[in-house]
């Protein structure tokens, strides 16, 4: 005897006679009926194509006009490093013509130290290299800038091409630049080894070395044009010498 399961599989699915005069509603309810599995199933087809076009064309993300490239063995706490990225946005323009100033600060926290973080840094220094060989940070936030140029020879001179034959390259630290002494940066607080630690971004953000990148040959980052203005704007009044 077949079971109730195929005898419910198995039945006539012929759709219900409709009245002799159906209403519109009806005709609806009737389609619907025998319809609505296929217009699901085609609605989430449409919704993952439409998931994969939107990230693949980076539709409805902001698209930065600069970016900024910070390089040391400290992470800088996520208010401070909105604050920069404030700071360099208040005196940029909108390169990309988006509608807005965005700005875009990345981390890449390396250290020399073999310790329980080698991995960790080997990996930023992986994503680092990633940065530099598809030139996508123009500016550079550096705790230690000597050491930056030693192992990349990528920091750009005084007169902004890149810095080579022993030159040394054009870095001025952030408290040394009047356009950025004068930015308000606001405070941070952050929890290492369970205590929470408050302190003020313009202290940490006044030691570091503001440097741009140097290009060869035909290879630049996007908006070059904005991005040398705005490297006179941060550093007007400073002794780049």
């Amino acid at each position: 005897m077949a079971s109730q399961y195929l005898n419910w599989k198995l039945r006539d699915v012929k759709p219900d006679p409709l009245p002799p005069d159906p209403t519109p509603r009806q005709k609806w309810r009737n389609w619907w009926h025998y319809h609505k599995g296929m217009v699901i199933a085609g609605a989430v087809v449409g919704l993952a194509v439409l998931d994969i076009a939107h990230s693949a064309l980076g539709l409805g993300q902001v698209r930065p006009d600069y970016q900024i490239a910070y390089v040391g063995e400290n992470a800088l706490p996520d208010a401070t490093a909105a604050a920069i990225e404030e700071a360099f946005a208040a005196l940029g323009s909108d390169a990309n013509g988006d509608g807005r100033v965005a700005v875009q600060l990345h981390q890449y926290l390396i250290s020399d130290a073999m310790d329980e973080n080698a991995e960790y840094s080997y990996a930023n220094q992986i994503t680092l290299m990633g940065d530099l060989e598809d030139c996508d940070s123009y500016f550079f936030l550096l705790e230690d800038y000597e050491t930056f140029q030693a192992d990349y020879a990528l920091l750009a001179g005084a007169d902004g091409t890149l810095a080579e034959g022993g030159e040394a390259p054009c870095c001025v630290r952030w408290d040394a630049c009047p356009a950025l002494a004068g930015q308000d940066l606001g405070t941070y607080t952050q929890t290492i080894l369970g205590q929470e630690i408050r302190g003020s971004s313009q202290d940490l953000a006044g030691s570091l070395y503001l440097a741009r990148r140097g290009f060869w040959e035909d290879r630049t980052c996007e908006h070059m044009d904005a991005c040398g203005a705005l490297w006179d704007a941060l550093t007007k009044g400073a002794d780049l010498s």
